[in-house]
């Protein structure tokens, strides 16, 4: 099984060598993408309708959606973010290290600053912004704390270097089952 990697209206991804893509995750369209980044198992970023942008080293983990809205919003990623599992990424900005928790959901003209943490299953609902070194939680998600060296170190950072550490894993073992 490989990844689906399909052009729309004549835009191909642009996908370095570096770029872990897990075998059915999907990516279409004007998506373009950093050095060092991992795409993981059922994870959609599709760029169909409008533009996406992603830094280096950014996981995009399993059954996340990045996505647009059609002549108005695309979406720019920074560096060193970590998108959760079954999370939502519509339309809006995130600087970098940034961490969105599993199955939040990030709005349409939102921006994230650096060194943020929307947390698991938080609702940003459209424009909201996300002042750098925040913790964001809730439905609507509303900010909770600010983010202490301990917790930028002990999770966004964490979790970026992690993820970079699983790709290598597979990358590993798929070289040698193919010989």
């Amino acid at each position: 099984m490989e990844p689906l990697i399909l052009p729309v209206r004549g835009l191909h991804p642009q996908i370095p060598e570096s770029t872990f893509l897990a075998p059915n995750c999907t990516v279409v369209g004007d998506v373009s993408m950093g050095e060092g980044c991992s795409i993981w198992f059922n994870a959609v970023v599709r760029g169909d309708v409008n533009f996406i942008r992603i830094g280096n080293e950014v996981n995009i983990q399993d059954g996340a959606v990045i996505h647009g809205t059609y002549q108005k919003h695309g979406t720019t990623i920074g560096n060193q973010v970590s998108i959760g599992h079954g999370a939502t990424v519509h339309g809006c900005t995130l600087h970098d290290r940034v961490l969105v928790g599993m199955g939040a959901i990030i709005m349409d003209r939102c921006i994230v600053e650096s060194g943020s943490i929307v947390a698991a299953g938080a609702v940003l609902t459209e424009g909201t912004h996300v002042p750098a070194g925040s913790v964001f939680a809730g439905v609507p998600a509303k900010k909770v704390k600010d983010i202490t060296p301990e917790l930028m170190a002990g999770e966004v950072e964490r979790i970026a270097k992690n993820y970079g550490i699983y790709a290598s894993w597979l990358r590993s073992d798929a070289d040698t089952s193919a010989r």
